[in-house]
């Protein structure tokens, strides 16, 4: 799929407003419920232009086409920047499939594509609107991690909305090991992270560039305990979580491996201050009752049913 910026110094092409005026007349039940058409059963070409001339003329509006092989699947109109000056965050003003290809997830792949160009500007969140009278766009975008903020009427004709929003996180990759001793005891760290609180997580961290998962591992393990005789061994699983890393919220997705190795302390020089540096407390081995009971947070959730699945 690719998006492309439909250029507001030109008048759109016939054979473009044409692919338009269907794409728009396709999607008849969301216009009988917005309302911002006289005739949902007769879109006609004129309204289409006057509806994406309206959006093109404000300042920071933005009407960017999705084709998927040359085929016009799609459109988003976005907005740099709000009216209001107390609302820092861009907005999504409608995404719009072409009803024929609805349900193949190029709303999805749009709205992701939408994000990725907002957060490569350096823009930290993004906003919309769902019409009260629409579950199936309220579901949409829920299911797309958007938040509901507030209730308001909307700014043209004063309808019932719900204001979303989402954090637009940094992905980082990471990867850790589960240090296992001979009686099944796990090594772990304990954080306070400014998002999430108090939490406990295995030895390990972002990858540099280039290198691999478990290279990684390997590396992390080492500058955080000082122990340079363990390999990692089998990948106990995969996950993803979400934090604030340096005050920027992170989206992190880890490789785990589990290592065998005997019960002892971290040490090496400037130890205490890498553990400082990456924000951890304490360390302690945990006991695989106390790991199963995990009277406080653990990365990742359910280790110890990981680790009994994978020694059975």
């Amino acid at each position: 799929m690719i998006l492309t910026p439909l250029r507001p110094d030109h008048d759109i092409p016939a054979a473009l407003l044409a692919e338009l005026t269907a794409l728009y007349a396709s999607n008849r039940e969301f216009l009988a419920l917005s309302g911002d058409f006289p005739d949902p059963d007769d879109v006609r070409a004129e309204q289409v232009a006057a509806e994406v001339a309206g959006e093109l003329a404000q300042p920071s509006g933005e009407v960017l086409l999705a084709r998927v092989e040359g085929r016009l699947v799609g459109l988003v109109m976005t907005l740099g920047r709000h009216p209001d000056p107390a609302d820092p965050d861009p907005w999504i003003g409608l995404l719009m499939v072409d009803a024929a290809a609805h349900g193949k997830g190029y709303g999805r792949r749009i709205a992701t594509l939408v994000e990725d160009r907002f957060r490569a500007a350096g823009r930290g969140a993004v906003r919309l609107a769902v019409l009260g009278n629409n579950p199936k766009g309220m579901a949409f975008w829920t299911a797309l991690g958007y938040e509901v903020i507030d209730h308001r009427p909307d700014h043209a004709l004063g309808r019932p909305c719900a204001v979303l929003r989402k954090v637009l996180r940094t992905p980082r990759r990471a990867a850790r090991v589960a240090v296992v001793d001979a009686g099944g005891a796990v090594l772990l760290f304990r954080y306070d992270n400014a998002e999430v609180g108090v939490h406990w997580a295995l030895p390990g961290g972002g990858l540099e560039e280039g290198e691999t998962p478990r290279e990684g591992a390997l590396r992390e393990l080492a500058e955080e305990t000082g122990w340079t005789d363990l390999e990692p061994g089998p990948l106990l699983c995969t996950w993803e979580h979400d934090f604030t890393r340096m005050d920027v919220p992170v989206r992190q997705h880890e490789h785990v491996y589990v290592a065998h190795g005997p019960r002892r302390e971290p040490t090496g020089h400037g130890l205490a201050a890498a553990h400082a540096a990456d924000g951890i407390l304490t360390w302690r081995w945990w006991s695989r009752q106390e790991l199963a009971e995990e009277a406080e947070p653990v990365w990742p959730p359910g280790l110890a049913r990981m680790l009994d699945a994978q020694e059975g």
